[in-house]
């Protein structure tokens, strides 16, 4: 279990520090998955990751040479769910689905959609946090409205702020002519919720009023 939540932090590099990462720490993440590869292939995963596997099997599903089997994949994503800290689960997860006509276009389209989900979750978090706001008069109701709704214009952006990602579990299909892709993502939800406030912060800013002022006090800049 210990080697298995080192590799899920190893995955994670490229979604906390993707705007900073050199081709050498690239090819040392590169590494240490392959040295993950040959210490689990011939471990058996757990039940629940078998099950999984095997369902999408049966559904067609399988992964491209290179990649893990499934059944680690498997693994990997529900030990890496799982993970905690004192404010709770550490990842947020986002998926994403997409047909195109070769493999290499189906993956890109399924990554964006599920970089898509994960700025949709937390835009769902911060805007709840404004909204509670209201209630303990840090915000008036109308600053609150305008907040949320800079958040909910701000989703494209937030998504393209995640930056660089490697899904934790890959598995595409033939679709008739076309290949069919499916994605998970784990993102780091800290890094995530923190890239968000700096990008609505910034939209605010460019309205020329002062809420971004306030904001900064609601959500702890």
């Amino acid at each position: 279990m210990k080697k298995l939540l080192t590799i899920a932090l190893v995955f994670v590099i490229g979604a906390t520090c993707a705007s900073a990462q050199t081709q050498k720490e690239i090819n040392k993440e590169n590494r240490a998955r392959d040295r993950y590869t040959e210490q689990k292939l011939n471990e058996k995963a757990p039940k629940s990751a078998r099950k999984a596997a095997k369902k999408d099997l049966r559904e067609g599903w399988t992964v491209a040479p290179g990649h893990l089997p499934l059944d680690k994949q498997y693994e990997m994503a529900y030990t890496m769910r799982l993970e905690r800290d004192e404010e709770g689960f550490i990842y947020i997860t986002g998926d994403g689905q997409s047909i195109g006509e070769n493999y290499d276009a189906a993956k890109m389209q399924a990554l964006e959609l599920a970089k898509m989900n994960l700025a949709g979750q937390i835009e769902t978090e911060i805007t709840a946090i404004v909204e509670s706001t209201v209630a303990n008069k840090q915000l008036e109701a109308n600053e609150a409205a305008s907040i949320v709704e800079t958040i909910q214009a701000s989703k494209n952006v937030i998504s393209k702020r995640i930056g660089r990602v490697v899904p934790v579990v890959e598995v595409y299909r033939e679709s008739r002519k076309n290949k069919e892709v499916r994605v998970l993502l784990f993102y780091n939800r800290k890094t995530g919720m923190e890239s968000a406030k700096q990008v609505i912060r910034e939209e605010l800013e460019k309205k020329g009023d002062k809420l971004h002022e306030k904001l900064d006090q609601v959500l702890g800049f």
